[in-house]
């Protein structure tokens, strides 16, 4: 009975977290295509467009580490509240500022930039909050339905809106995106309790001390040290090309404003089939077999859009890439939970975002530079995908078979060391 009784209310606390990230996605998704096709209004420089990606996340590489820190110190639900109310207000001036016309490119960027900070925090706290409402045997569940929010919000729902709403009145899409943040941060009213992971008695002086902590745990934890390489380098190679996605669909595919939306769409079927048999994948394979012929398959999808000049054919090949990275997600997403403890894991995070979130804006410059000195946003993929080959390869070296059979094991041991 009381088994039966926590499970209940597991259950109703990950509701609410996922009913609050759904709302989230929305906004982010209506957002990350009406900001590119604002640009695109503003500027066709392959390297400003490449440049707002990069502004998008280049707080991940200067904040994600402080962010970490912070979130082993506070009350995580409040982390989010805060940070999504503040993105609902960046949002609203810049609606604000695209209908009094006085929106430029430096305007958006500056959007970007301070939505980036605040999306920092959200989403760290998110993530971090997924082992406090579930327990450990839900942990590939739970990820794979946060997965399938994200997808749902940003892809089949927030990008054919984001688009569609562009095109009649381009001011509509970020007052939509502002309301979406808005409802993400009163949701998580609902969710009950305290999600502070530890006294917060703590002096503003042990920032340093216990950052390092967390870098000598990742130091002496071999496989999530490696990991960590592994999910940076496909974060890198495959924003070479996601970053050029919006000029290889307008300029090299010849799609319409709005049909960008759609074919963002059908990456949202992929990404939702990645979701939903990744956690089966896993139970009959492993997460290593899942992990490797995943980046394999994001590599053949890249390379094949990087061959073909078709528009079917494009978009059914960019749904595979969403399918194959959601489900490498869901597995590392899972590893680094089962592997993390929880008073570390904030931390240990940061880490990990500011080496795989911060090599995003890396990987948007140097695909913009890669366009502009290939003519074509079409050779930036096919570089792409044949670059995410080769990680796949740095992954089966470097990943030994059954190298995560032993994960609360190792976890345990490095931590007791570490102490």
């Amino acid at each position: 009975m009381a088994e039966s009784t926590a499970r209940s209310r597991g259950d109703r606390r990950l509701r609410w977290l996922l009913a609050s990230s759904a709302a989230s996605n929305l906004g982010d998704g209506i957002g990350k295509v009406a900001f590119p096709l604002l640009a695109v209004t503003l500027t066709r420089d392959p390297l400003l467009i490449a440049g707002l990606s990069a502004t998008q996340f280049l707080p991940w590489l200067l904040f994600a580490l402080p962010a970490g820190a912070l979130l082993d110190r506070i009350d995580r639900r409040r982390a989010m509240i805060f940070a999504n109310g503040a993105r609902a207000v960046v949002v609203g001036g810049t609606a604000v500022l695209v209908a009094a016309g006085g929106v430029t490119i430096w305007v958006v960027y500056a959007a970007a930039l301070l939505i980036g900070f605040a999306e920092v925090v959200a989403d760290s706290a998110a993530n971090v909050l997924i082992p406090a409402v579930v327990d450990k045997g839900s942990l590939d569940s739970a990820n794979s339905k946060l997965q399938a929010c994200e997808i749902v919000g940003q892809t089949f729902l927030g990008g054919p809106v984001g688009s569609a709403t562009f095109a009649l009145f381009a001011t509509f899409p970020f007052l939509l995106n502002s309301v979406g943040f808005a409802i993400a941060a009163a949701v998580l009213l609902g969710l009950a309790g305290s999600y502070r992971p530890r006294p917060a008695e703590r002096a503003s002086t042990e920032l340093r001390a216990e950052l390092a902590e967390g870098f000598r745990w990742l130091k002496n934890h071999r496989l999530v040290s490696r990991l960590v390489v592994v999910a940076g380098l496909i974060s890198l190679v495959s924003e070479l090309a996601q970053a050029q996605l919006v000029l290889y669909a307008i300029e090299y595919l010849g799609l319409s404003e709005a049909a960008f939306g759609l074919f963002a769409f059908v990456g949202g079927i992929g990404g939702l089939l990645g979701a939903g048999i990744a956690p089966r994948l896993v139970k009959t394979s492993s997460r290593r077999t899942v992990l490797l012929g995943g980046t394999a398959c994001c590599g053949a999808a890249f390379a094949g859009m990087g061959l073909t000049s078709s528009a079917v054919a494009g978009a059914a090949l960019f749904g595979l890439f969403a399918a194959a990275v959601v489900a490498v997600n869901i597995v590392l997403g899972t590893a680094r939970h089962t592997l993390v403890p929880g008073e570390l894991l904030g931390r240990v995070l940061g880490v990990w975002r500011t080496v795989v979130w911060g090599a995003i804006p890396v990987g948007a410059l140097l695909g913009g530079v890669l366009t502009h000195a290939l003519g074509s946003p079409a050779w930036t993929f096919l570089t792409s995908g044949l670059l995410l080959f080769g990680v796949a390869g740095f992954a089966f070296v470097s990943l030994r078979p059954g190298a995560f059979d032993d994960e609360s094991a190792t976890a345990s041991r490095v931590l007791h060391q570490d102490r």
